[in-house]
């Protein structure tokens, strides 16, 4: 079968016996080599690159098996490391004396091994046609007659006409020169693709818009891949796509999450699953799943295993000492002894666990994809994936789309499908003439800071940062988010422009030619647009020459150049040294940290959408989130959030809920009506029972024709979704078992539930607080009352200070605040230090509190070092009371400073054990030494420093909450 190509591997790792790696099997296989007349090659089955790594190898296999290591017989021999040419021509001739064959024979193995490498060479260019882009045929996206290039052209000019600027030489022009570009790099059969996406994604209904530099084409408005208009909002090609730039534009799209898949569908139907291929995502081990997988290898206690994982922040397993050493939360636990755990936790890092479809890249190409990528089918919908990662088929040239799911899409669309169902109404959140681009009540609620939910705008960060803006237009928004990023946070960006927006400082241009491009944003840097400008006003080149100037700003070897560079050019040009002094300044500083004005916009639209939402169907809006999940916030928090907002919450309810959260009209006003899928262990198939079934005249009723499961059926008696069939959950409780049984005995047996009631059975009833439990268990929420509402009179002997109460204190005064922990995140500060955020809800609102590790630089944001003692309690307890001074940075800004930060739930343990004076001896006790903060700062090029635990990932950017009570950053330890 396979002719001459046939070898025989031989591999001796001096294993004992006659298993794989022994010196007998690889003697045994040269033989039957030189007996059979097949080639053999001398390989080492290599695993690792470095001896040594032997335990590590066994830990991996021990995960894969599920099974413990053996101390006394490891998995692996600890020889399978890339040798060098000396150790395997030593393998070689122990090898060939075992077989008994001379000497020379080693020689000859070797040299065949040589000869059977240099056979498998692949040039990726030559032999696979890597390196060079492949377009789906042309008539698979409408070029069938006429070239891509002319189609394209018709396309634009026909929708730029329909879209009322037929008669614009400002449109026109730039799409003469976008079109242009195109043409020159080839590229007319890549936009007409990604538009066949966009149009097929559309009519199945589904919402879908561009993000990224790919909103700042007019070719991609005109085909209607992006929503904003490029030119009145100001965005430049150049910094999409460029004439001297050899890479790929990025286009970019975003669907809604829930119907990703039917976007995949669509795409293989519309070129054919040999043009089409997902893209591998290696999972690699960080420091939790390294902790898990390296204690159970070990045999150490599952809960302890647990526990140490759940300790750490999301980090690099290879950091996990150095955690130890540094955060105080992990200070108990780097007192333990655990033997090699930490060493092995250390090596496993970056290493692979698995492999899974990429959340949102798909390869697009011509019918030869097959033949230049190997593919595997995905687990569930057996997509074909190719095993090149994101990384490889970029550099590689192969077409990659971004089809990104976005949970904020589905619950605008699942919020305006709800309207409609509910009203009649259709709602075109895409449509100006019904969402007014200058609504008043959206503006006003965005300025307020109530803006939980709204996408982009909801973290402790960005409410604080709105707070201090008052945003008033679309453009502001566009500000906004683009300032909320590390980047220009870290170069001090935020204070200067709020400061010169709200006129306490003037708006100052490094020069009068400046001032059109900086106008907008008050002389302050924000965008890599404006770096662009101020590169082509100040030197004379193009656009093009100007954005990949600024690429150039992000690395450090060739700041130098560009420096000398526009120093001599804007010489040239009559600029005083001081001048092209002073905007070199500002253009080494922001260059490379701005945002993209065009992504901002694509963004901004959404966010605008979402707020509108809120605005003027706050139900909908709830009802899609709440579904949806989009957000960084826990769904107890939202419906909290709906309460304070005068949005009814209606209970469960076997008779009256859906599968989804609904809206329900409740004496004229939309309330928000709870989803049986909440249930905790529900199944979609008993989910879909019940609705189909509705409404039920008994229990037995329910029992008999909608078959939930008994632990299904009592968790939805403890919640209160029976309350119609008997007002007493306990007794409910046991009727279920009493049917349980019946259903499992004799039909025959008689019941206490054959009517519409269940008969009372005399049971005390479920408590209040037994009831909140439930909730809290079974659903995730507290959805009949705040479960804080248990603690208000406790709080108020402690004289703790209610968060709509707060907004009146005074900045500098010392306050008690407290709540149920919402959200933790360790976000990058310029100073270096480290802070943790914490958001507090206690029913009245929300606390937003800061924890710092060291005092600040004067005039930043801080207080007292408050990190070390409060870091632990932070991120391991849930309801907290905090002492903290309350600060204020703008009109809607303010937060709480902590100091100090004990357990609630402890305190009340205390107070119903000890007293209200126990309680208030602790409380007054000094606290705990701070400790010293370390040392380590991670220094950046532009002359701030980042702390190496700070969050990298935007804030509501993760997976979705689900039905965890707070959410936590990658940078938060605990749950």
């Amino acid at each position: 079968m396979f002719g001459d190509s046939l070898r025989l591997e031989v591999v001796c790792h001096g294993r004992t016996g006659t298993g794989p790696g022994s010196l007998r099997l690889a003697a045994r296989t040269l033989g039957l080599a030189a007996e059979q007349g097949v080639r053999p090659v001398l390989s080492n089955a290599v695993r690792y690159a470095d001896p040594g790594q032997g335990p590590v190898a066994d830990v991996l296999d021990a995960a894969r098996r599920l099974v413990p290591v053996d101390p006394r017989k490891p998995l692996d021999s600890g020889e399978r490391w890339l040798k060098g040419p000396g150790e395997m021509a030593a393998v070689a001739e122990r090898v060939v004396e075992a077989a008994g064959f001379r000497r020379a024979a080693a020689h000859r193995l070797l040299t065949l091994t040589e000869e059977t490498a240099a056979a498998c060479l692949v040039d990726p260019e030559d032999h696979l046609g890597l390196g060079s882009v492949h377009f789906p045929e042309p008539h698979l996206v409408g070029a069938t007659r006429r070239t891509a290039a002319r189609v394209l052209r018709a396309r634009c000019a026909g929708s730029l006409v329909l879209r009322g600027h037929g008669r614009d030489r400002r449109y026109w022009d730039r799409l003469d020169d976008e079109l242009r570009i195109i043409e020159q790099r080839g590229f007319p059969s890549y936009f007409l693709t990604v538009a066949q996406v966009v149009d097929d994604t559309r009519a199945l209904g589904i919402r879908v818009a561009a993000r990224g530099s790919g909103a700042g084409s007019l070719v991609n408005h005109l085909l209607g891949i992006a929503h904003a208009d490029p030119v009145e909002h100001g965005l430049l090609m150049e910094r999409f796509l460029s004439a001297r730039r050899t890479a790929l534009p990025d286009i970019d799209i975003d669907v809604e999450s829930a119907r990703r898949l039917d976007v995949y569908r669509a795409i293989f139907d519309r070129f054919g699953a040999d043009r089409v291929a997902t893209v591998a995502m290696p999972e690699t081990y960080r420091v939790r799943h390294a902790v898990r997988d390296v204690g159970a290898a070990l045999g150490m206690d599952p809960v302890e295993v647990d526990r140490l994982a759940k300790s750490f922040p999301h980090i690099r397993a290879r950091d996990a000492r150095a955690a130890l050493r540094e955060l105080p939360e992990l200070r108990g636990v780097a007192a333990e002894e655990h033997g090699r755990l930490w060493e092995l936790v250390e090596a496993l890092d970056g290493l692979p666990r698995g492999i899974a479809m990429h959340p949102c890249g798909v390869l697009l190409s011509d019918a030869t994809l097959r033949a230049r990528t190997p593919v595997v089918p995905t687990s569930g919908e057996g997509f074909p994936m190719a095993q090149f990662d994101k990384d490889d088929v970029e550099h590689l040239g192969l077409l990659k789309l971004d089809v990104l799911g976005v949970r904020m899409q589905s619950a605008m669309a699942y919020a305006v499908a709800e309207i409609e169902r509910a009203t009649g109404r259709r709602v075109d959140l895409d449509d100006p003439a019904q969402v007014r681009p200058g609504d008043p009540a959206t503006y006003e609620l965005i300025r307020s800071t109530e803006t939980l939910g709204c996408f982009q705008i909801e973290s402790p960060g960005q409410r604080d940062l709105i707070g201090r803006l008052q945003p008033s237009t679309f453009h502001d928004l566009v500000v906004d988010i683009s300032l909320f990023r590390p980047g220009p946070v870290a170069a001090d960006m935020v204070r200067p422009f709020v400061a010169a927006r709200h006129g306490r400082t003037p708006v100052r241009y490094p020069h009068p030619d400046l001032a059109e491009t900086l106008r907008e944003t008050y002389g302050v840097v924000v965008f890599h647009e404006q770096i662009i400008e101020i590169l082509r006003i100040m030197t004379g080149c193009d656009r093009h020459f100007a954005d990949e100037t600024r690429r150039a700003l992000s690395d450090p070897e060739s700041v130098g150049r560009v420096r000398a560079w526009f120093a001599a050019e804007a010489a040239a040009r009559g600029y005083a040294p001081e001048v092209a002094r002073r905007t070199w300044e500002i253009v080494a500083a922001f260059g490379s940290y701005g945002f993209c004005k065009a992504h901002a916009v694509a963004f901004a639209v959404p966010t605008y959408q979402s707020a509108w939402l809120k605005a003027r169907h706050p139900a909908a809006f709830y009802a899609g989130l709440l579904t949806h999940d989009p957000g960084m916030y826990p769904k107890r928090l939202l419906l909290a959030d709906a309460r304070r907002r005068g949005v009814p919450v209606l209970p469960l309810d076997v008779n009256r809920s859906a599968a989804a959260h609904r809206i329900e009209l409740v004496s004229g006003e939309f309330g928000i009506r709870l989803a049986l899928s909440e249930v905790q262990g529900i199944t979609e198939a008993e989910t879909a029972r019940i609705v189909a079934g509705q409404p039920y005249t008994s229990l037995q009723d329910l029992w008999q024709r909608a078959h939930p499961a008994r632990p299904v059926a009592e968790r939805l008696a403890r919640v209160g979704a029976l309350d119609a069939f008997g007002p007493n959950r306990r007794d409910l409780l046991l009727h279920i078992a009493e049917l349980h049984r019946r259903r499992r005995g004799p039909a025959a047996q008689p019941t206490l539930v054959d009517s519409a009631r269940a008969a009372p059975v005399g049971l005390p009833d479920l408590d209040a607080e037994e009831r909140l439990g439930a909730e809290l268990s079974v659903l995730g929420m507290d959805a009949s009352r705040h479960l804080m509402s248990d603690h208000r009179a406790f709080l108020a002997e402690l004289g703790a200070l209610p968060a709509k109460r707060l907004r009146d204190a005074r900045h500098g005064e010392t306050v008690l605040v407290a709540g149920a922990k919402a959200a933790t995140q360790t976000p990058p500060v310029r100073s270096g230090r480290r802070v943790i955020f914490t958001t507090l809800d206690d029913g009245t609102g929300l606390v937003d509190c800061a924890f710092f590790d060291a005092p600040p630089r004067p005039g930043g944001l801080g207080g007292a070092p408050s990190h070390e003692r409060c870091a632990h309690t932070v991120f391991h307890s849930w309801l907290l009371l905090v002492r903290g001074v309350v600060q204020r940075r703008g009109p809607r800004s303010l937060s709480v400073v902590g100091a100090a930060a004990w357990d609630l739930a402890e305190l009340t343990r205390l107070r119903a054990d000890g007293g209200l004076r126990a309680v208030a001896e602790l409380l007054a006790s000094p606290a705990g030494p701070s400790g010293a903060a370390p040392a380590r700062r991670i220094h950046l090029s532009t002359g701030y420093a980042m702390h190496p635990w700070a969050d990298l990932r935007p804030a509501g950017e993760g997976a979705p909450t689900g039905r965890k009570l707070w959410h936590a950053s990658p940078g938060s330890a605990g749950r």
